[in-house]
């Protein structure tokens, strides 16, 4: 498996699983009533894409309540709404995340007695056409009630969506009016009456044939002046934008800084985000992962092995019966959640990783996305070779007695400044990995940036 080297594993295998409270989460364009704004801070997406379908996943962070959000997305054809999980995203991210390594220092060894250790309102849909519009498709969806549009009128698509409770901002008007006239369809959904603010969920979309773009014209809805988004396309091949530019931060470029044990590597994004005029994506890595392992850590719970067993109801709802469908329980939805992600993929699936802090103003164009002309692996390991600052070596003392335990012959700072360690180090974390019976694999904790 290329998608984490030995020394990640081992390094991962004494890592404990963190779970924070999260922060309200939802997707699409987001409209909020004036009474009650709600501002979207930051976007996870998921692109997944083949011949047959395209399938986007979107959970965002805002500020605001929940209940009062209503979400549209620009559609073709009738859709396929599901249910997805935080655990999708939380895996996704702790597979690709970037992670910058502290140079190796010229220090003496510890003696031999030391160890050495790793460190609210419903959408009404009762009339199959109103004024112009027409209802596809409407259907319950977990706690959403969900229905798919269609009109070829801009004035009574925006008729329709503001007398059903979607209040639109007037900049956001155009974008939806000129979605319309190149043909799109769109899925409207609100929360089910009664539906709490914890029963929230992402939600899947996917409609017939590859489709390599990205909605950004309706992403701006419910932004400030930048939005940060994080996106992972998973397809048969390495992406990169088509109609945006792009950059990727070169390990030269990265400086360690030994007194703040940290790297450069965020003030350098900012830089580059900032020359773009916040419109450039960088690519953070381009990887290969097994979905048969990324399967076996979503069903043990975020955990590569666990002996006790998982409750998929902890991660996924399930969907009560319908007069349009019959029930599933959360396993059935995260099982249809995971052949949905991977569809028509080979045992061997490509994941690109971009992200950006877009400016409001670039959203005026959806991102395209093309097959990258250099197909090989872009690694989230990244090895800086300049320094700044001095570092100290270890003092040992007396080791293992009581008032000096051994100390690490490496330090280096947090789960995204990892300093390398040295062949015999390895050695002794892959041992330790390998004898623990379970070990946690992907943080519960809220998207970090590197």
């Amino acid at each position: 498996m290329r998608i984490l080297p030995l020394l990640a594993m081992s390094t991962l295998a004494f890592a404990a699983v963190l779970t924070a409270p999260r922060p309200a989460r939802a997707c699409g364009g987001c409209f909020s009533p004036p009474d009650n704004p709600t501002v979207v801070t930051d976007h996870r997406m998921v692109l997944t894409i083949s011949q047959q379908q395209t399938t986007l996943y979107d959970q965002i962070e805002y500020s605001g309540a929940p209940a009062s959000f209503a979400w549209v997305l620009p559609i073709q054809g009738v859709a396929t709404v599901g249910l997805s999980a935080d655990l999708v995203f939380d895996t996704l991210d702790t597979l690709t995340h970037t992670t910058v390594y502290a140079p190796p220092r010229s220090c003496p060894p510890p003696p031999d007695n030391c160890a050495t250790f790793g460190a609210g309102a419903a959408v009404d849909a009762s009339a199959s056409f109103d004024s112009g519009v027409q209802v596809l498709k409407q259907q319950v969806v977990g706690p959403y009630e969900t229905v798919q549009l269609q009109s070829t009128d801009p004035t009574a698509l925006d008729t329709w969506l503001t007398s059903h409770g979607f209040d639109i901002p007037a900049d956001v008007q155009p974008v939806i009016d000129a979605y319309v006239s190149e043909g799109f369809d769109f899925l409207a959904m609100k929360l089910v009456p009664g539906a709490s603010v914890q029963s929230m969920r992402p939600v899947r979309v996917t409609t017939q044939g590859a489709s390599p773009v990205l909605p950004l014209r309706m992403v701006a809805a419910g932004t400030g002046s930048t939005v940060g988004i994080t996106l992972w396309v998973l397809g048969d091949g390495r992406y990169e934008p088509q109609n945006f530019p792009s950059f990727r931060i070169q390990d030269s470029e990265i400086v360690w800084d030994w007194t703040t044990s940290s790297s450069n590597y965020a003030t350098l994004r900012q830089q580059k985000e900032a020359a773009s005029n916040y419109r450039a994506w960088e690519l953070e890595s381009a990887l290969q992962i097994d979905p048969a392992y990324f399967d076996q850590i979503v069903k043990n719970g975020g955990y590569a092995y666990t002996p006790y067993g998982y409750d998929a109801g902890a991660d996924y709802q399930p969907v009560d019966s319908t007069d349009a469908s019959a029930g599933e329980s959360a396993s059935q939805v995260r099982d249809d959640d995971l052949a949905t992600l991977f569809f028509g993929q080979s045992t061997s699936v490509h994941v690109t990783r971009m992200r950006s802090d877009i400016a409001r103003a670039a959203l005026s164009a959806d991102l395209g996305l093309q097959a990258s002309a250099d197909q090989s692996d872009l690694t989230n390991q990244r090895y800086p070779t300049a320094t700044t600052g001095t570092y100290t070596c270890p003092s040992y003392g007396s080791c293992g007695g009581p008032n000096n335990p051994p100390v690490s012959a490496y330090g280096g700072g947090c789960d995204v400044a990892k300093e390398a360690p040295s062949g015999n180090e390895l050695l002794l974390g892959l041992a330790g990995a390998i004898g623990m019976i379970g070990w946690g694999f992907v943080r519960r904790r809220r998207p970090r940036r590197a």
